[in-house]
């Protein structure tokens, strides 16, 4: 906003002054540097980004288009990122907590489910109805200025393509968290305490929650829609590491089971890695049939259960 209110105020004065082109350009390299530190990080961000800005802008028609883009284009968009929602947590507790009252232990691998789809279709549609609201201001604003339908179009997609960009990477962030909420939730539920990592230990894995057994040895939780991309760094954590740092096993709640290969199941689970897995699921009904994967993997609804039998005192 304080780059365009000083374009828009100098371009007022400008008109009639020799090289008013050149006068914008620098007001507009003045604002995108204010505030960076020569030599900063910001201010390399700034002057790459000022770079690309000045290969674009020729005439006064191109000034009016940066400040059009700024005000009309980037701010909306901006606005319209920061309104999807990244939580809405009270909401999903009061379901799930209502499925766990009536169902306890038996009502796990509904509420992991039911809440990861409620999240994600819960922020689907405000994406929806935002990306719709602000379209359509945006064509109305495009009306006075002499494009073509095509040109319009080209610039309503541009628009769509960069939100969708944005809100993808938003939409990942929720997606992990999802699951992660939602194990917190259950371990609170029934009470079972959660520890901090084991001192020092340090390794190419994320675990989420740490439960400390009833021998002080410890199993960290990882709550993960999927392991797709992770799975060989996560192998990285072997049993010798474990076994100093008095790391138990190493459990993952996996909702997307089907992602889950031979290969990842024989690796992992030799080196202590445990999969609980929706009880329906086929990749579950195959693995608990084979005689080494059966090893690997358990029944969600046996989550709960399977940690008080490590901490009888709980």
């Amino acid at each position: 906003m304080s780059l365009i209110a000083s374009v828009q105020a100098a371009f007022t004065h400008s008109r009639n002054l020799d090289q008013p082109v050149e006068i914008l350009k620098n007001i507009t390299k003045s604002r995108l540097l204010f505030g960076t530190c020569e030599g900063g990080r910001n201010r390399i961000q700034a002057e790459e980004h000022y770079a690309r800005i000045l290969k674009c802008i020729k005439n006064l028609n191109d000034i009016k288009i940066f400040c059009f883009v700024c005000h009309d284009v980037m701010i909306p968009l901006n606005q319209t990122i920061y309104i999807v929602p990244t939580n809405n947590q009270k909401f999903f507790e009061n379901i799930a907590q209502s499925f766990l009252n009536q169902q306890s232990e038996n009502g796990l691998m509904i509420v992991i489910n039911l809440w990861d789809k409620l999240k994600i279709e819960d922020s689907l549609n405000v994406e929806g109805m935002q990306v719709y609201s602000i379209l359509g201001k945006l064509r109305r604003k495009l009306l006075p200025y002499s494009y073509n339908e095509v040109e319009a179009d080209m610039i309503l997609t541009a628009f769509v393509q960069e939100f969708e960009r944005r809100v993808g990477q938003k939409r990942k962030s929720r997606g992990g968290r999802s699951l992660e909420d939602v194990t917190s939730f259950i371990l609170d539920y029934f009470g079972i305490p959660t520890t901090h990592a084991p001192d020092h230990f340090q390794a190419d894995i994320e675990v989420d929650k740490w439960v400390k057994t009833s021998d002080n040895w410890h199993i960290g939780i990882s709550c993960k829609r999927t392991l797709r991309e992770r799975w060989k760094q996560v192998s990285s954590a072997d049993t010798s590491a474990m076994g100093r740092y008095k790391i138990k096993e190493l459990w993952h709640v996996v909702t997307h089971a089907n992602t889950l290969s031979d290969d990842m199941l024989a690796l992992l689970g030799g080196n202590r890695h445990i999969f609980y897995l929706p009880d329906n699921s086929g990749a579950y009904l195959t693995a608990s049939e084979h005689p080494v994967l059966r090893n690997y993997v358990r029944p969600l609804t046996h989550f709960v259960k399977d940690l008080r039998a490590e901490n009888p005192k709980d």
